[in-house]
């Protein structure tokens, strides 16, 4: 399996969407799942597989942006992800693609369990991140 492919021009946020504003940690594009480096206060792609930090995701970019610009976060809510998506699944960070979202056979052992969201349609996500804590032992 991989992440879902978005493309980013059709990334949109949903009526019901909480956004915040906040700085770019990297170069990220819309559709990309984020977390906050406590170090910096910026933002950064979160990796299901990587250091602690890094899998507890945040919020989805909904503007492209490089270190240092500013950009809008999707903090929960729905937005239309610029992907495939099959309606009624929940979807989460991958770990094989940092700032991706898969659906959960994906997740591998060693990588977290964060869910991004369910499908509500073929193009829309309902974002509410849940970051478990828990890691794939088996």
């Amino acid at each position: 399996m991989a992440a879902i492919s978005i493309t980013a021009a059709s990334v949109l946020q949903g009526a019901d969407a909480r956004v915040e504003q906040g700085i770019f940690g990297a170069t990220i594009t819309q559709g990309q799942v984020c977390y906050l480096d406590a170090t910096t206060g910026k933002m950064k792609l979160a990796d299901a597989d990587g250091a602690a930090a890094l899998k507890v995701a945040r919020c989805i970019a909904l503007n492209a942006g490089a270190d240092g610009q500013p950009g809008t976060f999707l903090m929960s809510g729905d937005i239309t992800i610029g992907g495939t998506l099959t309606a009624g699944l929940p979807y989460f960070l991958s770990p094989d693609t940092p700032g991706g979202i898969a659906l959960i056979a994906d997740v591998a052992v060693g990588d977290d369990y964060v869910q991004i969201g369910i499908a509500e349609s073929a193009t829309v996500l309902h974002v509410d991140i849940q970051n478990s804590g828990f890691t794939r032992a088996a």
